[in-house]
C-alpha cells in the first residue's frame, strides 16, 4: 500500500511529522510532498502566474514553492511512479470545520486527489484557548479512524473525509461522531490597525471569531468537536443544489 501525504502548515510543520507517524504503521510506503512554507488559507488554489521550485529533501520528502493543490498535483504527475492507495492531508494546526472548509488548504489538497479518484481524508487538529496544541489525542485516534476506513468504508466517486480531532485531555474524548457541516456565527473578523510608520493596515482571520460557534447541535462538526467529540464529516465535491434546479426550470420554462 502506498499513502502520500501532504499539507497546508509546510513541510516543517508538526502535524505533517505527526500524520507521517500514523501512516507508517500502515505502510512503510509513504511519501510527503507539501508547500515549503505556511499556505493557511490557500484554499483549492494553483500557482499559475509563477513557476514552481520542487526540493528532493530524501527520496519520500518533497517540497513544492506552491500551495497544497499544487504539491498533490505535483506528487502525483511527477514526483510518484504508482497512484497511492490514499491521500492523507494534515494533520491542520487548528481545525477545519464549517466554512472554513471553503478556505483550508488542508481539506483542498485531498479535495485535489479527490478529484483524480484516489480516496483521501483531511486531518485538523483544534488549539486550545491559550492557542498552544497537542497532538495526542490524533496520535491515539487517527490509527484507529484509518483502520476503520481502510477495512471497511468504500470512498464514493467525489466523496472525501474531513477528520477534526477536539482539543483537550486524551482520556476526556467522548468517542467518534460522524457529522454534517456546521455553520458558524460569524460577525466581523477583520481587524483593522495602524502600523508603526503611521500607514492603515487590515488582517483578516483573527483567531477569536473561531470562539463564536454555534455549538448547540451535535450533529455537526462544530458541535461535536467542541463537545469533545472527534468529528468525522463527509464532503461531496458536487456542490450542485439539487433542491434549486426545479425552480429554476420553472422560472425560465424549460
Amino acid at each position: 500500500m502506498k499513502i502520500l501525504i501532504s499539507n497546508d502548515d509546510g513541510i516543517g510543520a508538526p502535524g505533517i511529522k505527526v500524520l507521517e507517524e500514523v501512516a507508517i504503521q500502515f505502510t512503510d510506503d509513504v511519501v510527503v510532498v507539501a508547500p515549503d512554507s505556511n499556505m493557511s488559507g490557500a484554499g483549492h488554489s494553483l500557482t499559475l502566474k509563477s513557476p514552481l521550485r520542487l526540493v528532493e529533501h530524501d527520496e519520500r520528502h518533497f517540497s513544492v514553492s506552491g500551495t497544497p493543490t499544487d504539491s498533490v498535483v505535483m506528487a502525483l504527475r511527477h514526483i510518484v511512479s504508482e497512484k497511492p492507495d490514499f491521500v492523507l492531508s494534515g494533520i491542520n494546526f487548528d481545525s477545519n470545520l464549517a466554512e472554513d472548509i471553503t478556505y483550508s488548504g488542508t481539506v483542498a489538497a485531498a479535495m485535489e486527489a479527490c478529484l483524480l479518484g484516489i480516496p483521501s481524508i483531511a486531518f485538523s487538529q483544534k488549539m486550545r484557548h491559550d492557542g498552544g496544541i497537542t497532538w495526542d489525542i490524533a496520535q491515539k485516534f487517527a490509527p484507529i479512524i484509518l483502520t476503520t476506513i481502510m477495512q471497511s468504508f468504500s470512498f464514493q466517486k467525489g466523496i472525501l473525509l474531513n477528520v477534526n480531532f477536539p482539543s483537550g485531555n486524551v482520556e476526556d474524548v467522548r468517542g467518534i461522531k460522524i457529522t454534517r457541516q456546521g455553520v458558524r456565527a460569524i460577525e466581523d473578523h477583520v481587524i483593522q490597525s495602524v502600523d508603526p510608520r503611521g500607514d492603515p493596515y487590515f488582517w483578516i482571520g483573527p483567531a477569536d471569531y473561531r470562539k463564536n460557534e454555534n455549538h448547540i447541535d451535535m450533529e455537526t462538526d462544530l458541535g461535536a468537536v467542541h463537545n469533545g467529540y472527534v468529528s468525522i464529516t463527509p464532503i461531496s465535491l458536487d456542490m450542485t443544489a439539487m433542491g434549486s434546479i426545479q425552480t429554476l426550470k420553472d422560472l425560465f420554462n424549460e
